[in-house]
């Protein structure tokens, strides 16, 4: 047995990424202290608050957000976190949103039920769709892909060392503090800098586009704590003068069940970057890309209860009709088929543990400068989920099959 298991590991991980965002955005860190202090006062106010996690574990709790341009890329994502325990869960089409994204995305989470007790660290990766025609002329796709092809985004040691630590579920101790730091600084954000041409050319398509093939790493865009309450901390964020998004995305807030996942975030923050000039000359410039997300979650919905949400969604105005969609109590949630509880019993909900591509969407919009504007040709490109799983070798779980699992079991 390896002296430090995966999810030791996966929690090194996501508290190190956690310090090092931290240190790179300050407005993190204080979304951090909102969340925990919102937490803390929900508990003591409401004694069914840990019914949907303990308050350790939602206080531990973080996703993260990266994003990647080539399919050999993401392959190598998917191994790095294969040593943490995080396996790709659902496929995300952001292209076919309200506002399109062009980027595919999964979700690199643990699936087993007491993995996701230790440690439910999850991570949202998109991939720039460059072979989609609606947003890359053929010209630009050569030239984004030649770009890539240039780059390469993590050491081949750090994936070869990765590989070995997911064979062997984890590694020796003196190995284990090495191996998270590498990793870590895989997600920093560099200093190197930035084409200003090319890096606004990018930005014609789509500034998530610039972020991803305009520069040449990767980095952490987001981390995400859990709270518990997050109209209270929407309200507390902007009383302390920081600038929120509009809206807080999902499901609207009433007195019945939190079912799936609400969304907010602070607004991208303009940061320092060095810019390359055309005639080679560098100067100082700032670019608006990261931002400081806060999710709420509930319930998971079964495919039934999913098709109620997006019902209700559709409806101009979801508030006013969401208690014609859903009952207010988890007796009636669980006796209709709606939700998934363990074993049945409407007191041991089932977390929602994945993404809403709508909601996913709509904050990267939010924090963007520009629209995307998708050209009227047909989408050729065949991105669907049997291409990701085939592109990283690796299959893709449905969502639902591990919800009908876990349902099945105690709570962990």
């Amino acid at each position: 047995m390896s002296d430090v298991e995966i999810w030791q590991l996966r929690r090194r991980f996501a508290a190190n990424l956690s310090a090092m965002y931290g240190a790179e955005v300050p407005a993190y860190t204080t979304l951090v202290e909102v969340s925990e202090a919102v937490n803390r006062d929900h508990v003591a106010r409401h004694p069914q608050a840990e019914r949907l996690g303990s308050i350790e574990r939602v206080t531990a709790e973080r996703h993260g957000a990266i994003r990647v341009g080539t399919p050999a890329e993401l392959a190598d994502v998917a191994d790095l976190f294969a040593a943490f325990g995080m396996y790709p869960v659902g496929f995300y089409d952001l292209r076919e949103a309200a506002s399109p994204v062009p980027v595919v995305s999964t979700a690199f989470r643990p699936v087993d039920a007491v993995e996701l007790a230790h440690n439910p660290f999850r991570v949202f990766t998109s991939m720039l769709a460059t072979r989609d025609g609606r947003f890359f002329s053929t010209d630009l796709r050569r030239r984004v892909d030649e770009f890539l092809d240039r780059r390469t985004l993590f050491d081949p040691q750090l994936i070869v060392d990765a590989r070995h630590i997911a064979a062997a579920g984890g590694c020796a101790a003196d190995a284990a503090d090495e191996f998270v730091a590498r990793a870590v600084a895989a997600f920093a954000l560099s200093r190197e800098p930035v084409d200003r041409s090319w890096y606004a050319e990018l930005t014609a398509v789509s500034a998530v586009a610039a972020d991803i093939a305009g520069v040449p790493t990767t980095h952490i865009n987001h981390l995400t704590p859990r709270v518990l309450d997050i109209d209270e901390l929407y309200r507390r964020m902007s009383e302390r003068g920081i600038a929120m998004i509009d809206a807080i995305q999902g499901p609207p807030h009433w007195h019945g069940p939190a079912v799936l996942l609400r969304q907010t975030s602070f607004r991208a923050l303009a940061e320092p970057r060095r810019f390359r000039e055309p005639d080679g000359t560098l100067t100082d410039g700032t670019l608006r890309v990261r931002f400081g997300e806060v999710e709420a979650r509930g319930v998971a919905l079964t495919r039934k209860g999913r098709e109620r949400y997006d019902a209700a969604m559709a409806h101009a105005d979801p508030a006013a009709v969401w208690a014609d969609h859903f009952p207010d109590s988890d007796d009636e949630m669980a006796s209709q088929g709606l939700a998934y509880y363990h074993r049945g019993d409407p007191t041991a909900p089932v977390v929602y543990e994945d993404f809403l591509p709508a909601s996913a969407a709509g904050i990267f919009r939010s924090n963007l400068d520009t629209d995307t504007e998708a050209a009227a040709v047909a989408d050729e490109s065949g991105y669907d989920v049997n291409w990701m799983a085939g592109a990283i070798d690796r299959p893709i779980h449905d969502p639902y099959d591990l919800y009908d699992a876990t349902a099945q079991e105690a709570p962990a």
